[in-house]
């Protein structure tokens, strides 16, 4: 028995004790294979899964590497089981290999004959695939070209996640180069990009603010040719049209939009996952575009986002590069790995709390605010119908009060105010006398107010989940979070990152979440917190009365 800070179970799952002086070294160490579960004060609990050793192992970790650091970090003797399923489980990835085979196009091989007879006798596999090369005892068989993509998810499905080698084609080519005139790719974006390339199509993990699009431009400029980008709405497609026209050689001509309000199909096309998940009559006509010229690239901003229509899309365009960005995996569907098989494992994971430590996103101290119902709201809550009651403890007036008072304490910091529920936002924009932007506010406006955000005109703005994904608003320093989607962890991990670019003279950022205790608020607020628990943000937990 050694003193190190981690419990090893046989179930798969890890305990770590966070007061432990290796407690950081520790979670580092686990973050690449392992998946947070439940982040209560003193003891974290972690679980080993297929999709998470196959994701370490597409990201050059190999099984050595994750036994040792079991025993290294383990108090008691690890389970002798599990570290055999851990060598078996990431020997599964690419046991099973894609590749392009002289005169037979596309093939699936193995090195391990059984794998293959396994796979070959499955229902769902058979119609995908044609002949056997060379012969009954031959170890490839021929797969029709338009199944690449539904095969990796079928024996993804099965356990035999494949390693694609088939290569891609190089598109439509087209002059992007970065232009570094007055600052320069760090380090991890470099390399992020690099990974990226190397392995020919993945994800990219980056905390929000650590500049993702700045990596994607990068890929653009690898690939030089013309490329296809996916975003979350209009004003995202805007900011990365000026990013890019910023960053690259690209000029105003070459990029088009292509969303609601245009249509313009240029070398660079940035499309709103909207718009092409339009659907007609049973019919979605604008995953034309995706024919509509020969891409060498395809981007997808906000990976975790991705509608089911566009991973029926993507199925079909595994011949072209894909690069998947996102500040995370989660995601609350449960597809992460269509995630892995479509677009591509995940090829580099930057920890928040490195980029954090490199001073490229700024410390966040995250405080949790406990606010008790009237006893009125506590009997109408206790006889609500279940699907009511999140709404009645997330919009009690207690939390408008608490608002009201953190602004306050906050004067003249630039800060947002996020929330759910549309009538609890209007109604908050008129307590505080803020402009308030939701789904109804029409593009120009957001862009009018975000701006105004930007540049300092306004220091308060209230925001509805419009607001959670690719909004870049740097000066913003405080957030205040009064209802969620549930318990969406991903949605948490998005609003903390609204605050997390770098503050003048090194400030932290301050991010409160107003919680009704003894409702099923705190038990959504509990889940909300995994993910960044995972990065190592720690929440205060302090009473509304003490504020």
């Amino acid at each position: 028995m050694n003193d190190g800070p981690l419990i090893v179970q046989s179930d798969k799952t890890l305990l770590l004790e966070i007061d432990h002086e290796r407690a950081q070294e520790c979670r580092r160490a686990i973050a690449p294979f392992a998946e947070l579960e439940r982040s209560p004060e003193h003891v974290h609990t972690y679980r080993l899964t297929p999709l998470g050793l196959w994701n370490a192992r597409a990201a050059g970790h190999d099984a050595e590497e994750v036994v040792n650091t079991l025993l290294t970090f383990s108090r008691y003797a690890v389970p002798h089981a599990l570290l055999v399923d851990v060598a078996e489980t990431m020997a599964r990835y690419g046991r099973l290999r894609l590749d392009k085979h002289p005169t037979h196009g596309l093939v699936l091989s193995s090195t391990d004959r059984p794998v293959l007879e396994e796979v070959l006798r499955a229902k769902k596999i058979k119609p995908m695939l044609g002949e056997r090369i060379d012969g009954p005892d031959g170890d490839s068989v021929v797969v029709h070209p338009s199944e690449r993509g539904n095969l990796k998810q079928a024996l993804l499905k099965l356990g035999w996640p494949a390693e694609d080698w088939a290569g891609y084609v190089d598109g439509e080519a087209h002059a992007i180069d970065l232009v570094e005139d007055g600052w320069e790719l760090r380090d991890y974006q470099r390399d992020a990009a690099d990974s990226f390339w190397h392995g020919g199509s993945g994800v990219v993990v980056l905390p929000c603010g650590a500049g993702k699009t700045i990596v994607g431009a990068s890929a653009m400029a690898h690939a030089k040719a013309t490329t296809l980008i996916l975003v979350t709405n209009t004003v995202s497609a805007r900011q990365w049209k000026d990013e890019l026209l910023k960053r690259t050689t690209l000029t105003e001509d070459e990029i088009g939009e292509y969303s609601g309000a245009m249509k313009e199909v240029r070398p660079v096309t940035i499309a709103t996952y909207q718009v092409l998940t339009l659907r007609r009559k049973g019919v979605y006509p604008h995953l034309d575009l995706l024919d509509a010229r020969d891409w060498g690239l395809i981007v997808y901003d906000e990976v975790h986002l991705l509608p089911a229509p566009i991973f029926r899309m993507t199925a079909n365009l595994q011949a072209r590069r894909r690069i998947g960005l996102t500040a995370t995996l989660v995601r609350e569907d449960g597809r992460e790995g269509d995630v892995f098989s479509l677009i591509g494992p995940k090829r580099y994971d930057a920890p928040w709390k490195d980029i954090e430590a490199q001073g490229w996103i700024a410390p966040a101290d995250c405080v949790e605010v406990r606010v008790t119902l009237s006893d009125s709201e506590r009997l109408t809550y206790a006889v609500a119908e279940p699907e009511e009651k999140y709404r009645l403890a997330a919009c009690t007036p207690r939390k408008t009060d608490v608002v009201r008072r953190l602004v306050d304490q906050h004067a003249g910091q630039p800060t947002l105010v996020i929330g759910q529920y549309i009538d609890q936002l209007d109604e908050l924009a008129e307590t505080l006398d803020a402009p308030v932007i939701k789904g109804e506010t029409p593009v120009k406006e957001r862009q009018r107010l975000f701006d105004a955000f930007r540049s300092g005109e306004l220091s308060l703005l209230v925001v509805s989940k419009v607001a959670n994904f690719s909004i870049d608003l740097p000066s913003a320093e405080v957030a205040i979070q009064v209802s969620g989607s549930f318990g969406s962890r991903q949605e948490e991990a998005q609003r903390l990152g609204r605050l997390l670019r770098p503050k003048d003279e090194g400030k932290s950022a301050h991010f409160y979440t107003l919680v009704s205790r003894d409702t099923v608020d705190a038990d959504f607020a509990a889940n909300r917190q995994r993910f960044l628990a995972e990065q190592g943000y720690a929440y205060r937990i302090v009473d509304a009365q003490d504020l």
